[in-house]
């Protein structure tokens, strides 16, 4: 399994952060490795669905993840699955100061033989979640003063 975090600190509010970032459909807009990111069900709680189109490693694959945890205001966490790969993502929002941390924390498990893979896979991972942070934060500074 791999397993890795990134944290961002912005001047946004904890209260708009937390409104953008568990609308996950958000994520084509911040995460390099979303193509597509469409709310297919629910209305942001756990159970929400979300079908995901991301490129990764070289491939495009189609992930579906479901909201299984939802503490408003503070964090989600969410699953997300596929032939080859069960995805948790979790985000936190914090309160510092005038603004807030995100920590997001993904943990990948490759399936069948994706998973002798790994050590290569964890390369693009961490290039995956560099560049996500990048984005995170770009897209959170701009929700400055809202």
């Amino acid at each position: 399994m791999i397993d890795m975090q990134r944290e961002v600190t912005t001047d946004a509010s904890p209260e708009a952060v937390f409104a953008y970032l568990s609308d996950f459909s958000n994520s084509q807009q911040w995460d390099p490795g979303s193509l597509r990111t469409v709310r297919v069900e629910g209305d942001g709680g756990v159970g929400t669905r979300y079908a995901n189109t991301s490129e990764f490693a070289g491939r495009t694959s189609n992930i579906d993840y479901e909201v299984i945890e939802f503490h408003p205001g503070t964090s989600l966490t969410l699953r997300g699955t596929n032939s080859s790969l069960v995805a948790l993502d979790t985000i936190t929002v914090a309160p510092k100061g005038t603004g807030s941390t995100v920590t997001y924390r993904v943990q990948f498990a490759f399936q069948g033989w994706l998973r002798w893979a790994e050590p290569v896979l964890r390369i693009f991972m961490k290039k995956l979640l560099d560049d996500g942070e990048k984005g995170m934060q770009r897209e959170l500074n701009r929700l400055v003063g809202h």
